[in-house]
């Protein structure tokens, strides 16, 4: 059958009782795919991909998808995937443990300076971001010489490391120390933000860096070669999966564990150094953890779910178990929220990472001038270029629709709104 047949025919949203927020699709092949997206634009190409994923075997009762739903490679970003047995790596994807980290200070917005742009600066000094073509010499994205406070942490990191390399050698020459307390691309970002109540925050969003990609390549490649050897025919290649009990499965999980740590520690170590931006800044002493927020939205870990232990791999979305605290950002020229968890079963305890994209990277420098990128990001002091054209806000969802579709998921704690923006 063919999409268009297949949208009108089996994507009918099913009913449902008047306290869920959610619809189903779902075909003759597929489990329930539940989808918090009422309110929110889903494109045709984004329910296919989430039909041919809800076809694997192995998903455990349904699949959730948050309002921030869009197509990505392997499975649809913003969607929560349970499974026993098995892990598609593609469905963890490359940017392994990327994630958001957020700190409440004590200071207020009367202690900020009236012009932002040394802050930007100093944030941007401290932070290697961005990455140099490979011909320019040395990745401005990565470290020449390592702090060390850097090394120390990578100290910790090290061992298990080089168990993954004993077994896998080629993930040895990749980025990885140099890669540790650095932002990356994309989007990727630090900034300094307000809550309603005027208190100043500091929030960051990043992952296991080169890395982490290194490890998710090498394992989806893995993966499909086990797919060829076996002659398992997939809705999609990217679908590839790992069965649980193989040597391949037990390496990557051992990998995928040691990549999440280095993502958390990741942004622990751009924190200290957006601290330590603040403080140069900013003569007045404070407290810079006075709530602190540091929370995964692309990963795979065990959880218990329905009585059953289950694997579950959340690529764009982020665990709300009750009373759980979580960070979803807006575009760059749009609120973000620091938000509780409302502990929904059937949602597997998620919820939405972010807006999610409305438009390609590509279809947005398009469509969109830098004129248009310095009007919809007024009052933040941040780069306004034709680099960053790829991240106006217009090419992102509705922050406020994306909050709605989600009420009975979470609840929010803060709302926040950036004043400085520093992109990879």
């Amino acid at each position: 059958m063919n999409n268009s047949a297949q949208s009108s025919v089996e994507l009918s949203a099913q009913p449902h009782a008047a306290s869920r927020a959610y619809n189903v699709i779902q075909t003759e092949k597929t489990v329930p795919v539940k989808m918090w997206t009422q309110g929110v634009n889903v494109d045709e190409k984004s329910k296919d991909q989430l039909l041919k994923t809800a076809q694997m075997p192995f998903i455990y009762k349904w699949m959730a998808v948050m309002p921030d739903v869009h197509v990505g490679i392997g499975a649809t970003i913003g969607s929560v995937i349970p499974t026993k047995g098995a892990i598609i790596p593609a469905a963890v994807g490359v940017d392994i443990g990327c994630g958001m980290m957020a700190v409440k200070t004590s200071l207020t917005a009367s202690d900020l300076p009236d012009n932002l742009h040394a802050l930007r600066t100093e944030l941007e000094r401290l932070i290697p971001h961005g990455m140099s073509p490979r011909n320019r010499g040395r990745d401005r994205g990565s470290w020449e010489n390592a702090p060390e406070r850097v090394d120390q942490v990578w100290s910790e990191l090290a061992a298990d490391f080089d168990l993954i390399c004993a077994k896998h050698p080629r993930l040895k020459n990749t980025n990885n120390r140099k890669h540790l307390g650095t932002l990356g691309t994309g989007n990727h970002f630090v900034e300094v933000c307000l809550d309603e109540y005027q208190g100043v925050w500091i929030m960051l969003h990043s992952g296991s860096r080169g890395v982490g990609n290194a490890i998710g390549s090498h394992f989806i490649e893995l993966a499909r070669k086990d797919m060829q050897k076996h002659f398992i025919n997939l809705p999609d290649k990217d679908l590839a999966y790992l069965v649980e009990g193989t040597e391949h499965f037990d390496d990557y999980w051992f990998a995928v564990g040691w990549a999440q740590r280095f993502a958390l520690k990741n942004r622990e170590l751009m924190m200290e150094s957006a601290i330590k931006a603040l403080a140069t800044i900013i003569p007045k002493p404070f407290n810079a953890k006075v709530e602190a927020v540091n929370c995964h939205h692309n990963y795979v870990d065990r959880e218990t779910h329905y009585g059953e232990e289950v694997l579950v791999t959340r690529k764009g979305a982020v665990r709300a178990r009750l009373g759980e605290y979580g960070i979803i950002p807006g575009s760059m020229g749009a609120k973000s929220f620091i938000v509780r968890g409302l502990g929904n079963q059937e949602s597997f305890f998620s919820c939405s990472h972010g807006a999610g994209r409305l438009m390609s990277r590509t279809e947005a420098k398009k469509r969109f001038t830098v004129q248009d990128q310095v009007a919809q990001t007024e009052g933040v002091e941040c780069r306004k270029d034709a680099a960053v054209i790829d991240e106006i806000p217009s090419a992102y969802k509705p922050i406020e629709d994306v909050m709605k579709a989600q009420s009975d998921l979470v609840e929010v704690v803060y709302t926040l709104r950036q004043v400085v923006c520093v992109k990879g």
